[in-house]
């Protein structure tokens, strides 16, 4: 009998607990993920203050911090370093940018950020290491040199268009584009070097404040389902 105990602790140590029914995790499994969190809004003081992109900010860094997300955080108004920022692309899972739409863009800055950042990356060679063309298919392969797979980003933005403005080849303006796609431009550098980009986050009609306390509440299911998070 002492040696059967022995023999079935022999086991146990060599195999681990699934010999009771438990799995170890994996150090993938247990490793961490961090999300990237940037704030676009430009203030325009008595006009634009950012409240409402600061709070969906908010509720986004809440609900990852509740899902043991590492935070990374840059607010692109108050300055950064493109080679800092460049390293929190690297060590990030998902990349979230908040924005308001001014103009039917980004404010003025967040292309500044970028120009300053992805060019740091081009130096480095850390995001991408070509734009994908080769002698062999000339331009066949055009944007698949990045080196960002495996990772995900997407925009959260706030509209003064409607919703319905969006999907509808009757409106004058967007001619049935979709809001990702009247985007398209912001997310097309994290496309190029690699990433996923996944459907956006839209809160439309701002000014007509109906809607923003719903659209607040429901933020966490959408980051949830869209990102795939248990």
């Amino acid at each position: 009998m002492k040696a059967k105990i022995i023999i079935i602790t022999l086991v146990a140590i060599v195999f681990g607990s699934n010999l009771f029914g438990q799995t170890k995790p994996s150090k993938e499994n247990s490793k961490q993920k961090t999300v990237l969190l940037i704030n676009t809004h430009l203030t325009y003081p008595g006009w634009s203050e950012g409240k409402l992109n600061a709070s969906f900010y908010k509720v986004a860094k809440d609900f990852f911090i509740s899902k043991n997300y590492k935070i990374l955080e840059t607010k692109v108004e108050n300055g950064y370093n493109p080679d800092e920022e460049v390293e929190k692309h690297l060590q990030a899972d998902i990349v979230i940018l908040q924005t308001p739409v001014n103009w039917e863009n980004t404010p003025w800055i967040y292309k500044k950020y970028v120009d300053e950042v992805f060019n740091s990356a081009l130096k480095s060679k850390t995001f991408l290491s070509g734009d994908g063309r080769s002698e062999a298919e000339g331009s066949k392969q055009y944007g698949m040199g990045g080196k960002m797979q495996g990772k995900k980003f997407m925009i959260s933005a706030t509209w003064n268009a409607p919703k319905e403005s969006f999907n509808n080849p009757e409106n004058p303006l967007w001619k049935g584009k979709s809001a990702d796609d009247a985007l398209f431009n912001i997310a097309a550098n994290y496309l190029f070097t690699g990433f996923e980009v996944v459907p956006g986050h839209y809160c439309y009609d701002v000014y007509h404040n109906k809607h923003i306390k719903e659209d607040l509440e429901n933020y966490p299911a959408y980051l949830q389902k869209v990102f795939n998070i248990k």
